[in-house]
């Protein structure tokens, strides 16, 4: 497991000693706050991969620090540790925003396990992207198939990556270097009209017939797809 930065929130000393000493002996980074207020103030002021949030803090109790830093659109995962262990309290630490629930006494050992498994959640890779939509044009690429309106569009290998990139960056522009690069995977400029004729041939296919054109000329930067009627 790659080095961890992890916030201890705890107002008991030698607790907080203890797992911060934990955490580094383990290779990782561990700060600590003792009461909720500065809790709250570090969680949102620096970058941590996880969260270690004692329940019952001076200032500020750890439920409601979760909760204001879900409300401030702060998602770093959250483990909360209380010797409240009943089912009612476990679901409402998760309901307050919390993402895992530790009760205590606790061995270490299992802390740092969920600690681990929040961070490599939270840094996981996002989950590619397979459909894109424009209006009525839809683009899957895992059945590789194009449809505006329910209506497949037949296209090209080629055609169809030239949408999908289109697609990808719809309502911005697209340039031409970008094309030649993402496209057809030339890095330098082949001085061809052969974008112009694919642009062309793709207008033909996924506009024509339609009142909404969704494929535009920027003049002097590039093209662009996007939902004109909106």
């Amino acid at each position: 497991m790659t080095d961890m930065k992890i916030l201890v929130v705890e107002d008991d000393p030698e607790a907080a000693a203890y797992m911060v000493k934990a955490f580094q002996e383990s290779g990782h980074v561990a700060d600590h706050a003792p009461d909720g207020l500065e809790g709250y103030a570090l969680a949102r002021e620096e970058t941590y991969d996880v969260l270690v949030v004692d329940r019952m803090l001076p200032k500020l109790d750890g439920l409601s620090l979760i909760r204001s830093l879900r409300e401030q659109k702060v998602e770093t995962p959250v483990v909360i540790l209380s010797a409240l262990g009943q089912v009612d309290d476990r679901v409402k630490g998760l309901r307050a925003g919390g993402d895992d629930y530790l009760p205590k006494p606790y061995a270490f050992s299992e802390l740092l396990a969920r600690v681990e498994v929040l961070s490599r959640r939270r840094h996981a890779p996002a989950a590619e992207q397979t459909t894109y939509r424009v209006g009525d044009l839809e683009l899957d690429r895992l059945a590789h198939s194009a449809t505006r309106g329910g209506k497949e569009i037949a296209l090209q290998p080629r055609e169809f990556r030239l949408l999908e990139y289109l697609m990808r960056h719809a309502g911005q522009v697209v340039t031409r270097t970008m094309l030649l690069e993402n496209v057809w995977d030339y890095h330098f400029d082949p001085q061809t009209n052969v974008i112009d004729v694919h642009v062309s041939r793709l207008r033909a296919k996924v506009d024509k017939g339609h009142a909404v054109q969704l494929i535009h000329t920027i003049r002097g930067a590039g093209y662009m797809i996007r939902d004109s009627a909106r």
